[in-house]
C-alpha cells in the first residue's frame, strides 16, 4: 500500500508541477513522512527532486533562455545561500506570533514566514488581473529578481515558488518558462549536493531504496506526460496553475504548516 500511495503522489505531483516549476518537495515530503522518520523522508525527497529535475532538463533543454538563466539564475544561487545562512544564524530571532494545532499537527506562525507568505499570496491574487498578468520584467531587472527570489527563498526554504513568481513575469514563452525554471532548479540542486550528501550519509537511506526507486520512476512518468501535454496548455493556463499553487504554498507558509 505504501508503494502505491507514494508512487501515485510522485506521479501526479510531477505531472502538475512540470508546468508550475515548484511544489514537488512540498507535496512529496509529507507522503514519505507517513512511512519514514522525518530525516530519512527529507533525504528521500532530495534524491527524487534532483533526479526528476535532471530528467526534465533532458526533456526541455533546447528551450532554455540562456539570457534569463545567466542573468536570473546565477545570482539566485549565492543569495539563496545567504538567505539560508541567515535563517540558520538567526533562527532564534524569528519571532513566533501564534502557536496552535491544525488537524492534530502543531503549527507555529512566525514573523518572516508571515511576511513572505502574505506577499506571495497577494502576488498570486494579482495574477488574476489583466493589467498585472500581462506585465513583464525587463532584462536589466533580472539580476535583481534573481537575487531577491534567491535570498527570500533561502530564508524561508521555498525557493521554487519565489523563483517562479519572477520567471513568470520575464516575458518567456511557455516552453522557455518551463525549461529555464528547470535549468535554474538543477543549478540550485547541484549547489546543495554537499548538504544532501551529508544528510543522506547520516540516515538509513538504504532501507528506503525500493521506495525511492518507485517514486523516481513515477516522477519520471509524470514529467514525461507533462511534456506531452505542453502543446495543449496555454501560457495563461500555466499562470493559473502557478497562482493556485502559490496560494496553497503561501497559506501553508503563513500557518506554519511547512
Amino acid at each position: 500500500m505504501e508503494y502505491l500511495i507514494v508512487g501515485s503522489v510522485a506521479l501526479f505531483t510531477s505531472l502538475l508541477t512540470f508546468f508550475s516549476g515548484f511544489g514537488v518537495g512540498t507535496i512529496l515530503t509529507p507522503a514519505f513522512i507517513l512511512f519514514f522518520p522525518i530525516d530519512v523522508a527529507i533525504a528521500m525527497t532530495a534524491i527524487v527532486h534532483f533526479l526528476n529535475n535532471l530528467f526534465k532538463l533532458g526533456l526541455t533543454y533546447k528551450d532554455i533562455s540562456r539570457t534569463v538563466l545567466l542573468r536570473f539564475g546565477l545570482p539566485a544561487i549565492p543569495f539563496a545561500f545567504l538567505g539560508a545562512w541567515l535563517l540558520l544564524s538567526f533562527s532564534g530571532h524569528n519571532r513566533t506570533i501564534l502557536q496552535f494545532n491544525l488537524f492534530g499537527k502543531p503549527c507555529e506562525m512566525k514573523l518572516i514566514e508571515l511576511i513572505v507568505g502574505t506577499l506571495m499570496f497577494f502576488f498570486a491574487i494579482a495574477e488574476l488581473f489583466p493589467s498585472f498578468k500581462n506585465s513583464t520584467i525587463k532584462h536589466k531587472q533580472l539580476f535583481l529578481g534573481g537575487s531577491i527570489s534567491g535570498f527570500f527563498g533561502g530564508l524561508t526554504g521555498h525557493q521554487g515558488a519565489l523563483r517562479t513568481m519572477f520567471l513568470l513575469k520575464s516575458g518567456l514563452s511557455k516552453e522557455q518558462f518551463i525549461a529555464t525554471g528547470i535549468a535554474i532548479a538543477c543549478l540550485v540542486d547541484i549547489s546543495r549536493l554537499t548538504i544532501y550528501a551529508k544528510r543522506i550519509q547520516s540516515t538509513d537511506i538504504q532501507s528506503a531504496a525500493g521506495m525511492i526507486t518507485v517514486a523516481v520512476l513515477c516522477a519520471f512518468t509524470g514529467a514525461y506526460f507533462g511534456k506531452k501535454l505542453l502543446n495543449k496548455v496555454t501560457i495563461h493556463a500555466i499562470q493559473y496553475i502557478v497562482s493556485g499553487l502559490i496560494v496553497l504554498v503561501s497559506g501553508l507558509l503563513i500557518l506554519g504548516w511547512i
